[in-house]
């Protein structure tokens, strides 16, 4: 068993952390409040070579292992969780493309994204349906050497900030559930494609919304694998997202845990730091502790895939603690800063809105817990 990262990892986490705290940190608060994460910033990151690594080398990426793919979304929540989701859209999109889309298309979009140049959103929720994600209404008809795409998705990350979307369409009928739903890749300049932006708490620089499907047409070319597939092939790929959601989340964690420990050495009060109470410290300790066992269990869940292990309750696991214990994790940190912590001087209030929404997002806790206990019920 071996818990350590090795030399080349270790040196590309340098790297992203420097580039983090550097590049990110500081426009944490400016993305938000814009709304939007800048091209400039994401082409870095395609220049970089952290978007899609895990993709083979003819599509843009450098065969890089998922461990590594999770260290370098860690150290770039660390300073912009939202940013985090550029890395985290390009490696579950990115699988999806590669491993079912036709060579040539592939590679056009693939290249594309990794480089920094395109984004990619996946759209599977729809308006009736939350939960229950094989409950698909919107409607993909087959004429010619064409589908024609009709109805809404909503709910869907960078809705109006991507240049490519992954589209889960019914291609059978409502009663064959999963059977009967078809994935395509679909260009968002497409006509007939609209979108809209929710007015969110939190995620504000990634931005939720509806894309709406008027008669829009989708070459036969552009469909993900085989027609009635689709279902099955984009819940294999939260396998691998929700382990790198949980790093996500937990950055933010251990970034807020770290400033409040240093917070706590120089803040003075009746004589002494705030470091010789108890009441600061014990909490901080605990959720230290539990911040250090998610951690492991998400690298372990990416440990597993890289070897072709099964992952699913693991990747679950990671899905529905991650985001719980951020939240609850920056919420005390918050506290322990008194009233300075309350304020938008420091990230703190900023970091509570962002990762509450991964409380639902992509699955919520109680989908979670459903998937670990039919994994261990005999």
């Amino acid at each position: 068993m071996n818990f350590g990262f090795n030399e080349e990892q270790n040196a590309i986490r340098e790297m992203v952390a420097r580039f983090s705290t550097d590049v990110l940190a500081p426009g944490y608060r400016r993305r938000d409040q814009a709304g939007v994460i800048e091209k400039d910033v994401i082409r870095q990151l395609g220049e970089m070579g952290l978007l899609g690594g895990e993709l083979p080398e003819e599509f843009g990426g450098s065969g890089m292992d998922c461990v590594t793919s999770g260290l370098i979304i860690e150290e770039i929540s660390k300073g912009d969780f939202n940013v985090g989701y550029i890395p985290l859209l390009t490696s579950l999109n990115g699988q999806i493309i590669a491993s079912h889309a036709a060579p040539d298309l592939a590679q056009e979009w693939l290249r594309a994204m990794t480089s920094g140049q395109k984004l990619a959103c996946i759209a599977l929720t729809e308006p009736h349906g939350g939960s229950d994600a094989a409950n698909l209404r919107l409607k993909a008809q087959k004429k010619g050497d064409v589908y024609v795409l009709n109805g809404e998705k909503t709910s869907i990350s960078m809705a109006d900030q991507a240049d490519v979307a992954v589209v889960f369409a019914r291609t059978g009928t409502v009663e064959q559930r999963a059977s009967g739903i078809s994935a395509f890749l679909v260009p968002m300049d497409s006509p007939g494609i609209t979108t809209s932006r929710f007015e969110d708490n939190g995620q504000r620089a990634i931005g939720r919304g509806s894309i709406f499907f008027d008669n829009v047409e989708v070459p036969e070319s552009h469909r993900l694998g085989d027609e009635g597939k689709g279902f099955k092939q984009v819940m294999q790929g939260f396998d691998y997202s929700r382990a790198l959601i949980g790093l996500q989340c937990l950055a933010v964690a251990q970034q807020s845990l770290d400033e409040t420990w240093q917070w706590l050495t120089e803040r003075t009060a009746f004589g002494q730091h705030l470091s010789a109470f108890q009441g600061l410290t014990h909490p901080l300790a605990e959720y230290q502790t539990y911040v250090h066992a998610a951690r492991m269990q998400c690298y372990h869940a990416l440990w597993l895939k890289d070897n072709g292990l099964p992952h699913n309750a693991e990747a679950a696991m990671n899905k529905w603690w991650g985001p719980k214990l951020a939240f609850d994790v920056v919420k005390q940190c918050l506290l322990a800063h008194g009233h300075t912590g309350w304020g938008e001087d420091l990230p703190f209030a900023q970091r509570l809105r962002d990762v509450l929404g991964l409380q639902i997002g992509d699955g919520t806790a109680q989908i979670m817990k459903n998937i670990i206990a039919r994994e261990y019920l005999p």
